[in-house]
Parts: C-alpha cells; structure tokens; sequence
C-alpha cells in the first residue's frame, strides 16, 4: 500500500507564493510519474503538472510561467515540490498529489490554498 501527503498550503494575496510538498510512503522502492491536480468545489478536478519519474514536467497552460515542479532524485524516494509564485485568486482550490505505479492511482488528501484578492 502507498500513502500519499501534502503539506505547505495557506492563505496569502495575490501576487504572493507559496511551496507545496508531496511524500509517498509505503511498498514502493523506485521513483514513479507523480501529478498535482487542483480541486474547485462545483468544478472537475484538474491537472496542474505532471512530473515523470525523470524529473521532466508538463504544465497546464494556466499555471506555466508561474509554478515550478521538482522532485528529490534520493533513490527510491517518491516527493516532489510545488513552489507557486505570482499566485491569483483564481488558483484557489484543493491541492492534491498522485501516484502512478504500473497503472495504479494513489491519491493523497490534499492541501488547500486559498488566494485573496
């Protein structure tokens, strides 16, 4: 089994930042694809970025240019890092990480992040 928690959410304005942490535990011994997906009440569930096993990240169109997706390279480790700058309103929502091994999803339960204006 393999457990999944995030850490480093909060409250701040527009413009400011903040720095997500994602760690797996569990029956897992080599680096595995991970994801972040935000979660907005009343909106589906959407990818943020997604970090393959080699470090390499693909962002959505909406956060590329202001967050930035890194992983620990310790081998057998499982934890990547968000650091969200330039945050806005609208980045509000429930931050949630995943992990794929051999077609298999595991979720963590998120972290929220609320942006004011």
């Amino acid at each position: 089994q393999v457990h999944l928690v995030e850490s480093g959410g909060g409250s701040v304005q527009a413009g400011g930042s903040l720095k997500l942490s994602c760690e797996a535990s569990g029956s897992i011994t080599s680096r595995k694809p991970m994801s972040w997906y935000r979660q907005v009440p009343g909106k589906e569930r959407e990818r943020v970025v997604r970090i393959t096993s080699g470090g390499r990240t693909d962002y959505a169109d909406f956060v590329r240019g202001r967050f930035t997706a890194s992983r620990d390279r310790t081998k057998g480790t499982n934890r990547v890092a968000l650091q969200m700058d330039s945050l806005e309103p609208e980045d509000t929502g429930l931050y949630v990480c995943k992990l794929v091994d051999d077609e298999q999803e595991y979720w963590g339960q998120g972290t929220q992040v609320t942006v004011s204006s």
